[in-house]
């Protein structure tokens, strides 16, 4: 690789046994890859690891972390986080610059995921955007004229929260019938093993041959014309969509992306999505409004991390 002056950055996404890592150019190009498995209890030692394995490539100016869970980036503490160990809400921040020797920007994963897609994904040529993740739990991010909007309490654009169905499953967060309910990655396996019990026709799906199975084997089984799993998707989308309208009424913006395992199902589970949208929207804001799948795939939040620790103090 030839040598060059220009700084290299690096991101991470932590989820709850495994890290992702990338490492970019100034110019926003991936120059390299890491995927690997960590213990929980030695969360600190398992990052620097990483980051030096990043390192092989070139030296580091920074590191984006993104994280599953609330994180006040003025303080750079995890305030609340439910996927990562207890050591996450400690000053991890503080002892992992030291530990890794270089700097580090905290970020919550959707916020990093729709930096990522805002700046070299889907988002590309828009002003404002709302991101859905799905994946173990479902989170979102709002960024307006180029910068993420987090609130009053900084945990802004949190739609997997918002209320679906009343009579619904009682939610982690205490409440019942959120989206994140149905349409979790853990919620739609829940979903489908729970028809595939109670419908004997449904034993016809390549899914029911399967001791366990992910979200991610749901989308893959849809796109291979699994009716079942077909079915699974479009009503998985249907309840997306329902979310996706409250949203375009109340921002009418320019631009929404979803992103996630379960949009490897591609048409399959976004055109329901949009077309629930467009039923339950007011009709000028839907309008006005582009739903598309994200771009950036499983890299979405490691590279919008990178992003994020690229241009910290710029036009974040």
């Amino acid at each position: 690789m030839p040598e060059t002056s220009e700084p290299n950055f690096a991101g991470i996404e932590v989820a709850s046994n495994t890290m992702r890592g990338v490492v970019i150019s100034a110019a926003g190009d991936v120059i390299s890859r890491r995927d690997t498995t960590y213990q929980p209890e030695d969360l600190i030692g398992e990052i620097t690891n990483l980051v030096t394995s990043l390192r092989e490539v070139g030296p580091i100016k920074s590191v984006g972390l993104g994280i599953p869970g609330l994180v006040n980036r003025e303080t750079d503490r995890v305030l609340i986080s439910t996927g990562l160990p207890s050591a996450a809400r400690d000053d991890i921040h503080a002892e992992l610059m030291k530990a890794a020797g270089v700097r580090f920007e905290l970020e919550n994963d959707a916020n990093a995921a729709a930096y990522g897609e805002y700046k070299a994904g889907a988002g590309r040529g828009a002003r404002d955007i709302f991101y859905i993740g799905i994946g173990e739990a479902i989170g979102g991010a709002i960024i307006l004229d180029g910068k993420l909007w987090l609130g009053a309490s900084g945990c802004a654009g949190e739609i997997g929260h918002i209320t679906i169905d009343t009579d619904g499953a009682e939610c982690v967060c205490g409440n019942t019938g959120c989206l994140e309910t149905v349409a979790s990655g853990p919620n739609i396996v829940r979903r489908a093993r729970e028809r595939l019990h109670q419908d004997s026709t449904s034993s016809l799906s390549k899914l029911g041959l399967e001791s366990s199975f992910t979200a991610a084997d749901v989308a893959r089984e849809a796109n291979s014309g699994d009716d079942f799993s077909i079915m699974m998707i479009e009503r998985t989308g249907k309840s997306i969509g329902t979310a996706v309208a409250s949203m375009i009424n109340l921002l009418s913006i320019e631009r929404i992306i979803l992103g996630g395992a379960i949009m490897e199902a591609g048409d399959l589970i976004l055109q329901p999505i949009i077309e629930e949208a467009r039923q339950r929207s007011f009709q000028p804001c839907f309008e006005a409004t582009t739903i598309v799948a994200a771009e950036l795939g499983a890299d979405g939040v490691a590279i919008g991390s990178a992003l994020l620790a690229r241009d910290a103090g710029g036009s974040t």
